[in-house]
C-alpha cells in the first residue's frame, strides 16, 4: 500500500500536472475575461443607447410642445431633467429656426482618450427632431430638435470599474478551478480518466442528465467507479436544477393574471425581433389593443368580474395569432400588445380585425359602456417596410397614437394612421 503511493508522493508527475493545470486555468481565465470584457462593452453600449432613446422618447412630446410654443421655461425644465442624468454631459433644445431655447453644458472642458473614443466614440452624440401634431387635418410639423452629448469620461470609468471586477473574478475562478481539478484528479489513472472526460465533454449542456455514463471495467467498486457514480448523481441533480430553472424562467415571462406574455417578455421579444427584421430587411408590425370603457366595467361589475374578463379576452386574442412567430403580451392594465414580425401593414390589419371580432364574439354585456352594449376593443396598428430608419420606440409610439385615434373616432375599430379631413 505504501509502495503504491510512493510514486504519487514523490510528486514529479503530480507537480507537473498541477503546474500545467494552473497555467491552463490562468490562460483560460485571460481568454474568458477578454471575451467577458468584449461582451460587457457591447451590452453596455446597447444599454446606454436604449436608456438614452427611452429618455428622449419620454420627453419628446413635452419638448415638441415647448418648441412649438417657444416656451423657454418648459424647455429649461426638460433640458435640466435630461442633464441631471450623470451619463449626459451636454443637452440643448432648439426651435425650428435653430436657436437654442434651453441648454446645459459642462463648466470644464471635456477630456477625451483613445479608450473612450474606441468604446463610445460613435454613439456620443444624439439628435432627434421634434414633431408637433397641430390638428387632425394637418400633418405633423417639425418644430425643433433636441441635441445631446454623453459623458464619455463617466462611461469609460464605468467600463473600467466593471473590467477590474471581471478580471479579478476570472482569476479567482481560475485558481479555484485548478485547485479542484488537482484535488479531485490527483490519483486518477490516465486512460479511464480520459474516458470519463470524453463522456463529460460530449454531454449536452442543456440535457446533462442524459450523458453517456462510461462503463469502466475493473473500476466498478473502487474510487474511480465511485467518482463516475458521483458524477452521474451530480449531473442528474444539475438536470433537475436546469428543469426548475426553465420552469421559473417560463413563469417569469408569463403574466400571472391572464396567462399570456408579460411586459418583461414583450420588451425582450420586441427588441430581438426588431433587430432580426432589420438584419433580414423584413417588414415589421405592432398592434396596440385596449379594452373600451374598462374602468366603467370594473366600477359596476366588480374587479373579480373584471379579472375574469381580462383572462377571457387574453385567451381569445392569443388564439388569433401564430404563437410560433407572433407574440401577444399584456402591456399593462387592460392594454395588450401584439408583435407581428415579417408582416406588413395589410397583413397586420387583417390580424387586427380578427382580434377585434374575437373580442366581439365573447358577447360580454357592458351595460355601462358609453359607446356599445357589449365589450369591445380598439386597436392601433403601426408597420414598417423592409427598409426603414424609424426606431423601435417610435414605432410603438405610432401604434399608441393610432390607438388614440381609434378611440377618438368612436371605439371598437382599428386604425393604422391619423385620419385627415
Amino acid at each position: 500500500m505504501n509502495k503504491a503511493s510512493l510514486p504519487l508522493r514523490s510528486g514529479s508527475l503530480t507537480s507537473k500536472q498541477a503546474l500545467l493545470t494552473m497555467l491552463l486555468a490562468i490562460l483560460i481565465s485571460v481568454i474568458a475575461g477578454s471575451m467577458e470584457l468584449f461582451n460587457h462593452a457591447s451590452s453596455m453600449r446597447q444599454s446606454v443607447a436604449q436608456r438614452v432613446e427611452q429618455q428622449l422618447a419620454i420627453v419628446k412630446g413635452a419638448a415638441a410642445e415647448a418648441a412649438f410654443q417657444l416656451n423657454p421655461d418648459l424647455a429649461h425644465q426638460i433640458a435640466y431633467g435630461l442633464f441631471s442624468d450623470n451619463e449626459i454631459a451636454e443637452v440643448v433644445i432648439l426651435d425650428d429656426f435653430g436657436s437654442p431655447l434651453a441648454g446645459f453644458a459642462p463648466t470644464e472642458a471635456v477630456e477625451t482618450s483613445w479608450l473612450s473614443q474606441r468604446l463610445f466614440g460613435d454613439m456620443l452624440y444624439y439628435q432627434i427632431p421634434l414633431n408637433y401634431y397641430v390638428a387632425a387635418d394637418l400633418p405633423e410639423a417639425e418644430v425643433g430638435k433636441v441635441e445631446l452629448r454623453l459623458d464619455e469620461q463617466r462611461l469609460t470609468q464605468q467600463f473600467l470599474d466593471r473590467s477590474i471586477s471581471v478580471v479579478g473574478s476570472s482569476v479567482v475562478e481560475a485558481f479555484i478551478l485548478s485547485l479542484l481539478i488537482i484535488a479531485f484528479f490527483h490519483y486518477f489513472i490516465t486512460r479511464p480518466l480520459l474516458k470519463v472526460h470524453d463522456a463529460i465533454a460530449h454531454a449536452d449542456p442543456e440535457r446533462p442528465g442524459e450523458w453517456d455514463k462510461p462503463r469502466l471495467r475493473g473500476h466498478r467498486h473502487d474510487e474511480l467507479g465511485h467518482l463516475v457514480d458521483s458524477l452521474d448523481h451530480l449531473l442528474q441533480a444539475f438536470q433537475q436544477g436546469l428543469d426548475q430553472r426553465d420552469q421559473l424562467h417560463h413563469l417569469s415571462h408569463i403574466d400571472g393574471l391572464t396567462g399570456v406574455a408579460n411586459r418583461r417578455h414583450f420588451d425582450l421579444f420586441y427588441q430581438q425581433q426588431w433587430k432580426r427584421a432589420r438584419r433580414r430587411a423584413e417588414p415589421f408590425s405592432v398592434i396596440f389593443i385596449d379594452i373600451d370603457n374598462f374602468k366603467e366595467f370594473n366600477d359596476h361589475y366588480g374587479h373579480a368580474m373584471g379579472d375574469d374578463t381580462l383572462r377571457a379576452v387574453a385567451q381569445v386574442l392569443n388564439n388569433c395569432i401564430d404563437p410560433a412567430h407572433d407574440l401577444l403580451a399584456r402591456y399593462g392594465g387592460e392594454e395588450f400588445v401584439c408583435v407581428l414580425p415579417n408582416k406588413d401593414e395589410e397583413a397586420a390589419l387583417e390580424v387586427a380585425q380578427r382580434l377585434r371580432q374575437a373580442v366581439l364574439s365573447l358577447a360580454i354585456p357592458h351595460a355601462y359602456s358609453s359607446t356599445h352594449t357589449h365589450l369591445t376593443a380598439s386597436m392601433g396598428v403601426a408597420s414598417t417596410p423592409a427598409q426603414t430608419t424609424i426606431s423601435p420606440a417610435a414605432l410603438l409610439a405610432q401604434a399608441d397614437q393610432h390607438l388614440y385615434h381609434a378611440k377618438h373616432l368612436g371605439r371598437n375599430r382599428v386604425e393604422t394612421r391619423p385620419r385627415t379631413a
